[in-house]
């Protein structure tokens, strides 16, 4: 990702965020009022909800503004993972939030109080609704934009809170009509749906510092780049490691022909490194070769027989890297199983001996690669 392209996202983050803050803050102080008058602990969490939300923004700014620094001497590859840590304390602060509302709802189911509402308090409750649930849809949508995950969760939850304020609202009319005092109740709701975020939103972060599966059509997308230079037979191997928000550096395994030059090859590799920098911002910091044979009928006939019988198996995803000598009577290949196979070590030792079996002179050597696609 380019410098200005960066620059103009963390802006947009920035701002949107301030804007979540304002909202926020605006919310939390009417309803806290509102529930201290009206002695609801239900309008009372639901203003605790909208200061952690509040704070969770403040956060995602300074996350924001400490994963743009530029990268010096002690950090190469820059500061952008602080983005991953700067979620986790919003996690925590969210968790933090359900867990209080969750006991200071039991204590009032313990010891209930009767509520006092008035018709000033249906109409905050209601102007709060309406304002998450713009705030939620135009938050989430800035974030799908510029790829913000901190934004996008904190889109969702905004229109979250919208539907726990309306369960308020609910509440405070079915009191104020039939006298039946669902506070307590709807306090707890209101903590397990906290909670509830909090922990979804911890996996999430953990998964990015863990290293997960990129989802969607990003890693084929850089495949056809790469494929679509006539010297390459294939992409295999395609490994990003993320530095933060699309942040990425990685590496890949090309098949060639084996009659290219160390010259050619050179220039190849140049050549896909700056196009798939230019269209997709990865980095590509290694690209590892594969050599097709194109001289020998013998290695042509035995590729295609191996690459029938592996393939013919359930389970398996893909085969590459094949390579065999016929002084050495050596053969060996990559092999890539699916991981909902129970036993994929099973699966290995079955194609491992049938291709022993069936070459008896060849020396087998089966790399089970990773199914990072």
């Amino acid at each position: 990702m380019s410098e200005r392209k960066s620059t103009n996202r963390d802006q947009i983050i920035i701002r949107t965020s301030i804007l979540g803050i304002a909202a926020n803050v605006l919310l939390a102080t009417f309803k806290a009022i509102v529930g201290l008058l009206a002695n609801s602990i239900a309008v009372t969490l639901d203003a605790v909800n909208n200061l952690s939300d509040a704070l969770s923004s403040v956060i995602t700014i300074v996350g924001t503004k400490l994963a743009s620094k530029k990268p010096d001497k002690k950090h190469p590859l820059g500061y952008g993972r602080i983005e991953y840590l700067s979620a986790m304390i919003v996690s925590a602060i969210v968790l933090y939030a359900g867990i209080t509302s969750g006991i200071e709802s039991i204590k009032k189911l313990i010891h209930p109080e009767e509520a006092d509402y008035s018709t000033v308090t249906l109409i905050v409750i209601a102007a709060a609704i309406v304002v998450k649930l713009l705030l939620g849809r135009y938050v989430k949508g800035v974030g799908e934009k510029v790829h913000s995950g901190a934004l996008t969760a904190s889109g969702s939850d905004a229109s979250f809170d919208a539907i726990l304020s309306l369960s308020v609202l609910i509440s405070a009319i079915i009191f104020m009509t039939t006298g039946i005092s669902l506070e307590a109740i709807v306090g707890l709701v209101i903590a397990f749906f906290i909670i509830k975020s909090g922990l979804e939103m911890l996996s999430e972060t953990l998964d990015d510092i863990l290293g997960k599966r990129i989802e969607g059509d990003y890693l084929g997308e850089i495949r056809t780049t790469i494929c679509s230079a006539p010297e390459v037979h294939g992409a295999y191997d395609l490994i990003l490691h993320s530095y933060g928000p699309e942040k990425y550096i990685g590496s890949v395994h090309i098949e060639v022909d084996d009659t290219l030059n160390a010259e050619e090859i050179d220039l190849l590799e140049r050549r896909i490194g700056d196009q798939v920098y230019e269209k997709h911002g990865v980095i590509l910091t290694g690209i590892g070769i594969y050599s097709r044979n194109t001289r020998s009928e013998e290695v042509k006939r035995l590729r295609a027989d191996i690459t029938r019988i592996v393939m013919e198996h359930e389970g398996v995803l893909q085969m590459h890297g094949f390579y065999a000598d016929e002084v050495k009577k050596v053969c060996q290949f990559d092999m890539i199983l699916d991981f909902a196979i129970a036993d994929r070590q099973a699966i290995y030792d079955h194609i491992f001996n049938e291709i022993s079996e069936l070459y008896p002179d060849y020396k087998v050597h089966i790399a089970m690669d990773i199914d990072v696609l």
